[in-house]
């Protein structure tokens, strides 16, 4: 039996979702939600009907999993906790302050019902969660860093375009070699966020916008700017496509622990990226916590969950028997 996948926004998340949804023989899209007009949008897998947000209601006994695809910023606040009273929910919640608060929001609404939702799945949050929880269970005595980039951050060039005056925005985040090499090294210095990346910021402006004002709300912005050195590259729409068109991104989770009885011996545990297409990536990050969703629900459960609750098993297509076989 198919995990039947619905996917309610079809940005590049969305059109990433379906890409791996066809990518997994145990998955099957039944609709596609957008708020533009369904008939302006164009999906690739045949037979699968594009309909309004409005209409989502319509096909509740058909969706095992409804995948939210919205910004993060702005949408998936408010369209996560309404869509889990009605559906078992993934979405990739990726403003870190604040994923406490999502997390309240969602866990009472599916409750109320009694549905499955899990929020923030991607790689950080996400995988990169999922390695740092491993590492400090591994090494108790250490500390961790988490370095992001070189490349786009989709959450910050999404902040970025919101402003008002900015009529395209790509932002880049880069981590300084200088501090990469130090906690290679076992440095445990506790390094500030300005100390660890730059924020490079190219922005298309609207004709006649103060392109002062826009500069200064990107660099006092909470949570996405406001810590870090930020530069900010006015250009033109024609260089933003040609220079700045694909979507890399990557990072690193690295911890360093200390064992033994004088904590004598050093360890240092690396997890790194490298995308050629950030969304492509997350999406296949969301469809693999939507097979796990949808399998404990099956089992009962109700709430919210997040990665670091999924048992690493129903990620998987594979049986248990299977993983046991091949994995360990």
């Amino acid at each position: 039996m198919s995990i039947r996948i619905g996917i309610m926004g079809y940005g590049n998340i969305g059109r990433a979702v379906e890409c791996a949804i066809r990518q997994n023989p145990d998955m099957e899209l039944v609709a596609v939600f957008t708020r533009r007009p369904p008939k302006s949008v164009s999906i690739l897998t045949e037979g699968v009907c594009v309909r309004h947000a409005d209409d989502v209601l319509q096909m509740k006994e058909e969706i095992d999993v409804l995948v939210l695809c919205g910004g993060s910023a702005t949408d998936l606040p408010a369209q996560t906790p309404e869509l889990a009273k009605h559906f078992n929910v993934v979405d990739s919640f990726d403003t870190h302050a604040r994923i406490s608060e999502h997390f309240a929001n969602v866990d009472a609404a599916a409750r109320e019902g009694g549905t499955l939702a899990v929020i923030s799945c991607g790689w950080d949050p996400g995988m990169f969660s999922i390695n740092r929880l491993y590492a400090r269970a591994i090494l108790p005595e250490g500390k961790d860093y988490t370095f992001w980039g070189k490349g786009i951050s989709q959450g910050h060039s999404d902040a970025i375009r919101r402003i008002k005056g900015v009529k395209n925005a790509k932002q880049y985040t880069i981590p300084l070699e200088s501090a990469l090499n130090a906690v290679r090294n076992a440095d445990t210095t506790a390094f500030t966020p300005r100390q660890m990346h730059l924020r490079e910021c190219f922005v298309v402006a609207e004709e006649g916008a103060d392109t002062q004002r826009i500069e200064q709300e990107i660099k006092s912005m909470p949570n996405y700017f406001a810590d870090y050195d930020t530069v900010v590259h006015f250009i033109s729409e024609e260089e933003l496509l040609r220079d700045h068109s694909g979507i890399p991104h990557g990072g690193f989770v690295i911890r360093s622990g200390k064992t033994g009885w004088e904590n004598e011996n050093t360890h240092v545990i690396e997890y790194n990226i490298k995308l050629d297409s950030n969304p492509e990536f997350t999406a296949s990050v969301i469809i693999a916590c939507a097979r796990a969703a949808y399998r404990m629900k099956a089992e009962g459960l109700t709430g919210c969950k997040t990665i670091l609750d999924l048992p690493p098993a129903y990620l998987s297509p594979l049986s248990g028997e299977e993983l046991r076989n091949t994995l360990l």
